[in-house]
């Protein structure tokens, strides 16, 4: 008896030694990377400017990643895939509201600043979906011992990418909008005179984190991108006076008519107001070359005679979809250099207080983790989940557990709204996420086999 024990007890020592080691194994090697990027492109060494990592980004935008997105989710979606699928999208979903009511948790406790009360939100809520899953799961299909049984690679990078268009449409529609400058603490220099930073539309000192998901974003700029828009419709419902800024020019007439008749004649003022908000949302900007790769890769995955063409062994055009893999190989390593050479800029100063940025991180890094583990162990029990898809669980639980979206620090720079803070608060939350992944993939790890 026992020696049965004994036996007993070093074989679940050895399992459990073996599963530490295949979940630490895949994120030391992105740290590895990471830190090879770091050292790179560090201030003292600068082995490598910083312009060549704002190239190596667009190439990641451009190139890398839809290369990726269209040859592992082409392959793997079919329309019953689709239905199967259908929970990833709505856990996005789910994520961010929870995310939000973290964040006016957050609100409540820390106080922030007033002006920065929407941005301490969006930063709890608002998670990296994309380049950080999508480098997550390659490294830990990498391993030979990989508990995620065949093709882990190509269901790992589907689950990803399927749920990224959600994520997208988001950031262009609700993030940009609440990422609007506060009309209280707009400044103006007198009427219609207006406080703006000029940069160059090449600024070499503009940081790396601006342009890390969103290269070109300085050719995005819009005439009120920059300015609190929806604030100044909205508040013009309730008051017509132009006590601090002129009215915009939303009845599209100058003539001598009364407001009234123009009323009678016109749609109504708030119809109309809310029409030019969403004129002014720059829906368009979802259309990036990662997001016309998912669309693609969608429309021929699920064409049974367009995928025959396309992807298989045998398949004629094979060549292109082989050539296409060589290069999205290159995405997961230039994701991780590119976040060294983040970090390697170091924080800037930042407004919004020691209390509140600590206040972030833990909600965002400790806090969110354990309430994912609660929703989709529940979604689990109720049967909404693809059944016996470890890696299906595991893409799911990362979707809590990344940091803020890099992509937030870009509509910051565009909005010019809070540009230092989101700065220094995704340069802290990435360097906590390097512990924080590691404990929570761990986690992860243990449960997932009772999921």
């Amino acid at each position: 008896m026992n020696r049965y024990l004994a036996e007993f007890y070093k074989n679940d020592m050895k399992s459990n030694s073996e599963d530490l080691l295949s979940a630490i194994l895949p994120l030391l090697k992105l740290l590895s990377l990471t830190v090879i990027g770091l050292f790179l492109a560090h201030p003292k060494t600068q082995i490598i400017p910083r312009a060549t990592f704002k190239l190596l980004s667009k190439l990641v935008f451009a190139l890398f990643l839809p290369c990726l997105i269209f040859t592992e989710l082409g392959e793997s979606i079919t329309i019953d895939s689709i239905a199967r699928w259908w929970f990833i999208p709505v856990n996005v979903l789910i994520s961010t509201f929870v995310g939000c009511l973290l964040g006016l948790l957050v609100v409540i406790i820390c106080r922030p600043p007033p002006e920065y009360k929407r941005f301490t939100i969006i930063m709890t809520a608002f998670g990296n979906t994309g380049n950080l899953c999508l480098a997550i799961v390659g490294s830990v299909c990498h391993t030979s011992n990989s508990p995620f049984g065949p093709h882990c690679h190509s269901r790992g990078v589907a689950y990803v990418s399927f749920a990224q268009w959600v994520a997208v449409i988001l950031v262009y529609t609700l993030v940009y909008h609440m990422m609007e400058p506060p009309l209280q603490f707009y400044e103006v220099l007198e009427e219609g005179t207006e406080i703006e930073e000029q940069r160059p539309v090449n600024d070499i000192s503009r940081p790396l984190l601006i342009e890390a998901e969103w290269p070109g974003i300085e050719e995005k700029e819009t005439e009120h991108s920059k300015t609190p828009f929806i604030a100044r419709i909205f508040n013009s419902i309730s008051s017509r006076s132009t006590s601090t800024f002129p009215d915009i020019d939303i009845n599209g007439d100058t003539s001598g008519s009364s407001p009234m008749s123009i009323r009678c004649l016109a749609e109504p003022r708030v119809v109309r107001k809310i029409r030019i908000v969403a004129e002014q949302t720059p829906i368009q900007h979802i259309l990036q070359p990662p997001t016309i790769a998912s669309l693609l890769a969608i429309i021929v995955g699920t064409v049974p005679q367009l995928k025959s063409y396309v992807f298989g062994y045998d398949a004629p055009l094979s060549f292109i979809t082989d050539s296409l893999q060589i290069v999205a190989g290159a995405m997961v390593p230039s994701v991780m250099l590119i976040l060294g050479g983040m970090l390697a800029e170091g924080p800037n100063d930042s407004k919004l207080g020691l209390r509140t940025t600590i206040g972030i991180i833990v909600a965002r890094l400790l806090v969110l983790p354990l309430l994912g583990i609660g929703i989709v162990t529940l979604a689990s029990m109720l049967d909404l989940l693809v059944a016996d898809d470890a890696m299906y669980r595991f893409v799911l639980l990362l979707q809590y557990t990344t940091p803020s979206a890099i992509l937030l620090g870009a509509i910051a720079s565009l909005r010019s709204y809070a540009v230092r803070e989101a700065s220094a608060l995704l340069f802290w939350q990435h360097l906590f996420a390097l512990f924080s992944l590691s404990v929570y993939v761990v986690v992860y790890f243990k449960l997932l086999p009772a999921m």
